[in-house]
């Protein structure tokens, strides 16, 4: 059309452009922005994107809102998903490096963070990390002071506990992604084992996200059928079996992943997205994640670790007592005193 600049409209582009709405449509009522489950992700590299990924394809949320402080990378991953909308249900996607488009999310994942440098100490890591937390998380809680905060940057117990103390929130709305990814990866190696999908297989690691983490050997079954009922040295040192390998290889899983390929982010991508269907859906179902732990299995310490936890759409509802062996118990009040040392160390 004669006259039309690059955006299709011409000198009373405008006016053409409302002409051919009011012809279309006859408005019955206001329309609302609102669709009830919007997810806000801050972070969009591997993990971040591999997470809004699963999240839009699976199903679990049609409005999705990416935060980052890359400009082009945050344009560039928010163009590329909205052209593929056709695809899709109905997505509404946006991005900005401003968090006033984070504004009434039912759920805010945080991927971002700085990873670790070579030589570098943990508890140097955990404050560099602290310091980017301390200026995301208050611009979350001040844009959506009502959603549940799902935290999956690393070390990611210490970091939900930063989390909780900076935010403010009460300590049911402030979860770590924690070991519900080395449980999948348990269940994952498990199947392999045995020959069962890996969904009917049944066990759970807690603990700390990491090289310090439990398996919980005495609860793993196949149809209600525990295999420390068959084999009572599962697990253990004298096991003939050599089932522990199988922990042994959910620790270093992670490593090899980011020794191949340079990081981790479909496996954990979809971990995230159950977390945050479970809470879109008011679930009431069970997934092992990092939640505040003073109290329970006798630790006396602030800490967040992962154990098997009721989530639904206000976070935690209830943590599951499971019965755990002695050597279990010794191995995660361990893994709290560990969390509390470091987490001593950090500058608020």
């Amino acid at each position: 059309m004669p006259g039309n600049n690059a955006n299709g409209h011409g000198v009373n582009g405008t006016t053409r452009k409302m002409a051919t709405l009011e012809q279309l449509f006859q408005p019955v009522q206001p329309r609302i922005d609102d669709t009830g489950n919007k997810v806000t992700v801050v972070g969009t590299g591997q993990v971040g994107m591999a997470a809004v990924f699963s999240m839009l394809t699976q199903g679990v949320t049609n409005n999705i809102a990416l935060v980052d402080v890359m400009e082009d990378k945050l344009k560039g991953e928010m163009m590329d998903l909205q052209h593929g909308s056709a695809f899709m249900k109905n997505a509404r996607i946006q991005a900005s490096t401003d968090y006033a488009i984070s504004a009434g999310s039912k759920i805010c994942v945080v991927t971002a963070g700085v990873r670790q440098r070579e030589g570098e100490s943990r508890l140097d890591l955990v404050q560099r990390n602290t310091d980017v937390l301390k200026i995301i998380i208050p611009q979350l809680v001040k844009y959506s002071p009502d959603a549940v905060f799902i935290i999956a940057s690393n070390p990611v117990d210490i970091l939900t506990y930063v989390t909780w103390k900076i935010s403010g929130l009460p300590k049911h709305r402030v979860i770590g992604s924690g070991t519900n990814l080395d449980s999948a990866r348990f269940r994952y190696l498990l199947s392999e084992k045995l020959s069962v999908a890996a969904t009917s297989c049944h066990g759970y690691i807690i603990g700390e996200h990491g090289d310090s983490s439990v398996p919980v050997w005495s609860g793993v079954n196949v149809a209600g059928v525990r295999l420390s009922d068959l084999n009572v040295k599962i697990g253990t040192d004298g096991d003939p079996e050599n089932w522990q390998e199988l922990h042994e290889m959910v620790v270093k899983s992670a490593y090899e992943v980011i020794k191949l390929k340079g990081y981790t982010s479909w496996a954990i991508g979809l971990s995230l997205s159950q977390l945050a269907r479970a809470i879109l859906t008011n679930a009431n179902s069970v997934h092992a994640v990092s939640t505040y732990l003073k109290g329970e299995h006798g630790i006396e310490e602030d800490v967040f670790l992962s154990l098997p936890c009721v989530l639904g759409s206000n976070g935690v509802y209830d943590v599951i007592r499971q019965p755990l062996t002695e050597k279990e118990l010794g191995q995660l009040r361990k893994s709290a005193l560990l969390m509390a040392q470091v987490q001593a160390g950090i500058q608020f």
